[in-house]
């Protein structure tokens, strides 16, 4: 249960830390807890979305669904999409890569990385009706934070484990724990029309970005797992998109 609180403490801001006590090991088990996490962060999206809808038009009250998930987030993942842009797109080998995502500050490839995210995401959730809107926006949170960790778990990590941001690595997920994990997260679908056709997209871009990540730097940091699960997200949307588009 502790690396369960670990996993909230970490990915979102909620001050679980004044109640419970976590030790640094349990961070390491997260990895496990991640998609269960995306229960939470979905459900903030789509409950701040649905009470947006009742007092503005759709496209500003998405807006509002995306900045209350940064607020819980504390644009985690985003700060990590930003690193990943300028990273591999400035770095020509992987001392330059690690060395520019090292860096706090964000570049030009960050900057428009971030900006063109941000303008496919809002549109792709005011695409959607809204019964379509809570199983797409839980479905998508939840299922791409699960095929991420999946794909992270066959990868080593980059750098020296002093190096990363809780100075700790992530442990690698047993079957017989990712199917434990698996199945609750699975529940997800449940809620969507035609499910499997909109996890298409994302199971493509992991598995590009995973031979990416192996060739580039020869494994993976955690600004690429923040980048492959907003990137894994919005390749579900997009799948989604098309399948409710043309009824699929």
């Amino acid at each position: 249960m502790k690396s369960l609180f670990a996993a909230i403490i970490l990915f979102t801001r909620l001050p679980l830390w004044r109640i419970v006590r976590v030790d640094k090991k349990q961070y390491a088990e997260i990895l496990l807890y991640w998609p269960i996490v995306g229960f939470l962060t979905g459900a903030t999206t789509w409950g701040t979305l649905y009470l947006a809808s009742w007092v503005m038009p759709l496209l500003p009250a998405c807006v509002i669904a995306v900045i209350a998930r940064l607020l819980l987030t504390g644009a985690l993942h985003e700060d990590g999409l930003a690193d990943f842009f300028d990273g591999f797109g400035g770095g020509h080998d992987k001392a330059g890569i690690l060395r520019i995502m090292k860096d706090s500050h964000i570049g030009s490839y960050g900057t428009i990385g971030l900006i063109l995210y941000f303008i496919l995401y809002v549109s792709l959730l005011s695409s959607f009706y809204s019964l379509a809107l809570p199983g797409v926006i839980i479905g998508a949170d939840v299922l791409s934070k699960l095929c991420t960790a999946v794909m992270i778990n066959t990868l080593p990590y980059a750098r020296t484990e002093e190096e990363s941001k809780v100075k700790v690595l992530y442990r690698k997920i047993r079957l017989c724990e990712f199917v434990l994990v698996a199945l609750p997260c699975l529940t997800a679908l449940w809620l969507m029309a035609t499910p499997f056709l909109a996890l298409i997209p994302t199971l493509l871009i992991l598995t590009g970005l995973r031979w990416y990540f192996k060739r580039k730097i020869g494994g993976y940091t955690g600004d690429c797992c923040g980048a492959s699960v907003l990137l894994a997200e919005q390749f579900f949307y997009i799948g989604a998109t098309i399948v409710y588009t043309y009824s699929l």
